[in-house]
C-alpha cells in the first residue's frame, strides 16, 4: 500500500485518526455482511433464505441512505460515525444475549434482524468516513488519488480481514463473532470521540438540506448538473450488479458446486483479497502515469473478464482466481470513483449526493439477493454471463462519455475549495 499523501490544512494526526477508524469499521461491516448469510445457510441449509438474508441485510441499507445524506452533512462526520458506532456496539450485544438465552427456533429471525439494523449503521458510517475522506481528498489537491488509495486499500484489507475472521469465529459459535463485533464498534466509537472537528457545524448549511427527500433531491440535481459524475454512476452501477451477484453467490457455489467446506469458502475468499490490495497501489501509479479515464478502463475490464472466468470455472481454484480478479478490478474502479467523485461534489453536499450514487451503485445487491433467492443454483453462471453482457455494453456507453467530459474530473483543480460558501454549491447545482 502507497505511503499516506501529506494535506495541509489539517490537525497533526487527524487523516492518521480517520484511517485506523475506518479500518475497525470496515472490518466489523464485512464481518455482518459476510457472516449472517453464512450463519443462516450453516443453521437451516437452505439456499433461499441465504439469498433473503442478503436481500434483508441490503435493502433497508439503501433506505437508510435517503436520511443519512443530509443527516451528516447538517452535523459533523466524527460525531455522527461515533453514535453510530455506539448503536452498533449495543445491538452486537443485545444480539448475543438473546441467541444465549433463546431456543435454536429464534435464531435465524435473531440474525437476520442484527443483519438489518447493522447493515443500516454501516451505511450511515461509511457516509461519515467517505465526506472525511473526501474533505482530506480536497486538502491534498493533485495528490487526492494517493489519499483514495489508502482509504480504498483499508476497505480491500476490510474485505480480506471479514470473511476470515467471520468463518473464524463461527466456528467457535454466533456469539464469540458478536463480542468481537462488539469490541470493534466501541473501539472505533471511543476514537471518534476525540477526533478533532475540521468540517462545518451544522448551522452553516442551507435549510432546503434538511430534510431526506430535499436531500435526495439536492443530490440528483448535483448529479444532473455534472454529466461526467452521471456517467460514472452509471458505469459503477452496472459493475455492482456484477459484484453483487458473486457477492451472494460466491458461499452458494463454493460450498454446493465444489463442495467446500463453510470455514474453506470463507479462507478462498479472503484470498482472493490479496492480490486486490496489490492492484490498488498500482492503481496510484497508473493515475500518475495514464490519468483517471484509462486506469478507470482497465479496472473495469478486468472485472468482466473476471465475471466471465467464474461463470465457466470448472475448478474452486479457477473461481478463486476470477474472484481475485475481480476484487482486483473492483480496488482500481473504487480509488477512480472516489478520486473524480471527491472533485465532482461540491463539499456543502457531499453527503447527500454520496448518498444517491450509493443509492443507484448498490441497489443491484439487495436486486442480487432477490434473484438468487428464487434461482436454483445450476442456474447461477448462467446469471453472471447476462450480468457480464449487460455490464460490457453500459461500461462501454458510460466511458465514452466520460471520455467527452473529462476535463470535468482529470483536472486537480476542478476541486471544489474547502473555503467557498456552502450556498455557491447548491446555486451552481440548481
Amino acid at each position: 500500500m502507497p505511503r499516506p499523501t501529506t494535506t495541509s490544512g489539517l490537525p497533526s494526526g487527524w487523516l492518521t485518526r480517520c484511517y485506523l477508524l475506518r479500518a475497525a469499521d470496515g472490518v466489523a461491516g464485512t464481518t455482518v455482511m459476510y457472516a449472517v448469510p453464512l450463519i443462516i445457510l450453516t443453521t437451516t441449509g437452505s439456499v433461499a433464505l441465504t439469498g433473503l438474508a442478503f436481500l434483508l441485510e441490503w435493502l433497508p441499507r439503501l433506505l437508510t441512505m435517503v436520511g443519512a445524506g443530509p443527516l451528516v452533512d447538517r452535523h459533523r462526520p466524527e460525531r455522527v460515525f461515533a453514535y453510530v458506532c455506539a448503536l452498533r456496539t449495543l445491538a452486537a450485544v443485545a444480539t448475543g444475549i438473546a441467541l444465549l438465552l433463546g431456543d435454536g427456533n429464534a435464531a435465524s429471525p435473531v440474525v437476520m434482524g442484527f443483519g438489518v439494523l447493522s447493515g443500516m449503521l454501516t451505511e450511515v458510517s461509511f457516509l461519515t468516513m467517505e465526506s472525511l475522506g473526501a474533505h482530506a481528498s480536497r486538502h491534498a489537491a493533485a495528490r487526492a488519488h494517493g489519499v483514495q488509495t489508502v482509504l480504498v486499500g483499508i476497505d480491500q484489507s476490510a474485505l480480506l480481514a471479514g470473511p476470515l475472521l467471520g468463518g473464524v469465529l463461527l466456528l467457535a459459535g454466533p456469539t464469540v463473532l458478536l463480542t468481537v463485533l462488539a469490541a470493534l464498534s466501541l473501539l472505533a466509537a471511543v476514537g471518534a470521540r476525540g477526533l478533532p472537528a475540521t468540517l462545518r457545524a451544522a448551522g452553516s448549511l442551507p435549510k432546503r438540506s434538511s430534510t431526506p427527500w430535499a436531500g435526495l433531491a439536492t443530490g440528483c440535481r448535483v448529479i444532473a448538473a455534472r454529466p461526467a459524475l452521471a456517467w460514472l454512476v452509471a458505469s459503477m452501477t452496472t459493475c455492482g450488479l456484477i459484484s453483487g451477484v458473486l457477492h451472494v453467490s460466491a458461499p452458494i457455489t463454493l460450498t454446493t458446486r465444489f463442495e467446500v467446506s463453510t470455514a474453506t469458502a470463507g479462507t478462498v475468499w479472503s484470498t482472493a483479497t490479496v492480490p486486490s490490495l496489490l492492484a490498488i497501489a498500482a492503481a496510484h501509479k497508473a493515475i500518475d502515469r495514464y490519468g483517471l479515464w484509462a486506469t478507470g478502463l482497465a479496472g473495469a475490464a478486468s472485472l468482466s473478464v473476471a465475471a466471465l472466468t467464474a461463470a465457466l470455472a470448472p475448478s474452486a481454484l479457477l473461481y478463486g482466481v476470477a474472484l481475485a480478479v475481480l476484487l482486483c478490478g473492483e480496488g482500481v474502479l473504487s480509488v477512480v470513483l472516489r478520486t473524480a467523485r471527491a472533485r465532482l461534489i461540491p463539499p456543502a453536499v457531499f453527503a447527500s449526493t454520496l448518498a444517491v450514487t450509493l443509492l443507484a451503485i448498490l441497489a443491484p445487491f439487495p436486486l442480487a439477493g432477490a434473484i438468487i433467492a428464487v434461482l436454483p443454483p445450476d442456474q447461477i453462471p448462467r446469471l453472471v454471463l447476462t450480468c457480464v453482457l449487460l455490464q460490457v455494453a453500459v461500461t462501454a456507453l458510460g466511458f465514452r462519455g466520460l471520455w467527452h467530459h473529462r476535463s470535468a474530473y482529470a483536472d486537480a483543480n476542478t476541486f471544489p475549495s474547502p473555503t467557498r460558501s456552502a450556498e455557491t454549491p447548491l446555486r451552481d447545482a440548481a
